[in-house]
């Protein structure tokens, strides 16, 4: 967003990402739900408010739940679902305007990210975010306490019709290079677009990693020189789950220093680390989001087995974490 792809390309050197004029469907929401209404992209109906009190007058058009959004990047924590008029009236006062008031979609959300070389859209495996501090998905919205990825989140008839409605239409107006991350609800009338993110999604990156059987190099330079082909990615049918360990306190605050045990202890799973650093021969906590411990499975409940039972075996003071990431997936495949 502050314009090193464009930088780099005025050198001659290959990069992957987005220029910096890309970059604002990301940096501004505002930008970005009128880009999508230009191009006729489905997304939610919605109003923009620049002050407090505009806002409270665009609010007078839409049924609860309504959904506010701050218009800059506020690290996944910029969103409040209001159920009353009065948890609308403190998001107001709490999100720095300019604001996005828009309609509350029902349905499923889908994270549906593509790697592309300004011409070519390549699609990665979905996965499906959990952004909710607490199980049942109560609770403040997060950066992301947990994902996972399965090939049988989207039919292939849905992973077409996403990429001729969603992902296309962006690509060819805007040539758009690097990774674009589409967050979607499944609505009965079909995908609408909650989001663009210009960057793979945090934790969604752990299990596509995990699933990714294909030279990521090489895809990679592809992306950077205009020569990207499905060929380049090709993944292994495991479902894959993360489950982010976190904070005591997050994500309104969060404790550092707090030293952790029992990494070295995993067994069949990848511990990714975020918010850790060394303090001598320790790690200890260093953030809000801590770790993402992700592991695949022949199935989604061992994938979900596999995780849960490598963070067993890690510990800190004040560590909280979702036990049902993935429930949503065993349900609806039950």
């Amino acid at each position: 967003m502050q314009g090193v792809v464009d930088q780099f390309r005025a050198l001659g050197i290959p990069i992957v990402g987005p220029t910096a004029e890309n970059a604002a469907l990301e940096g501004s929401k505002v930008h970005s739900k009128r880009f999508m209404q230009r191009l006729g992209v489905p997304t939610a109906r919605f109003h923009t408010a620049t002050t407090p009190n505009a806002a409270r007058e665009a609010l007078k058009d839409f049924r609860y739940p309504v959904v506010l959004k701050t218009d800059g990047l506020a690290a996944g924590k910029g969103v409040v679902i209001a159920q009353t008029p009065q948890e609308a009236e403190n998001a107001i006062q709490t999100l720095p305007c300019p604001l996005v008031i828009e309609e509350f979609l029902q349905g499923e959300e889908v994270s549906f990210i593509v790697l592309c070389d300004g011409k070519t859209a390549v699609p990665l495996e979905p996965s499906q975010d959990h952004k909710r501090i607490f199980d049942n998905d109560e609770g403040p919205n997060t950066g992301g306490m947990g994902a996972y990825s399965d090939s049988r989140l989207l039919t292939p008839a849905q992973r077409s019709q996403i990429l001729e409605t969603i992902i296309n239409p962006v690509v060819h107006a805007t040539q758009y290079t690097g990774f674009l991350y589409a967050g979607l609800m499944m609505t009965p009338d079909g995908p609408s677009t909650l989001e663009f993110n210009v960057r793979m999604g945090d934790p969604e990156t752990q299990p596509l990693m995990m699933r990714l059987t294909s030279d990521w190099g090489e895809a990679l330079l592809a992306s950077a020189t205009g020569n990207l082909t499905e060929n380049h990615l090709q993944w292994t049918p495991d479902p894959a789950t993360c489950v982010v360990l976190a904070s005591k306190g997050y994500p309104a605050s969060s404790e550092s220093g707090q030293p952790i045990s029992g990494i070295e202890d995993v067994v069949n799973a990848q511990v990714f680390h975020a918010g850790t650093k060394r303090d001598g021969d320790r790690i200890v906590t260093a953030g809000g989001r801590v770790l993402g411990v992700t592991a695949t499975g022949p199935t989604l409940q061992a994938s979900i087995d596999n995780a849960y039972a490598a963070v067993s075996k890690i510990s800190f003071s004040g560590m909280q974490y979702r036990k049902d990431i993935g429930a949503k997936g065993l349900k609806r495949y039950n």
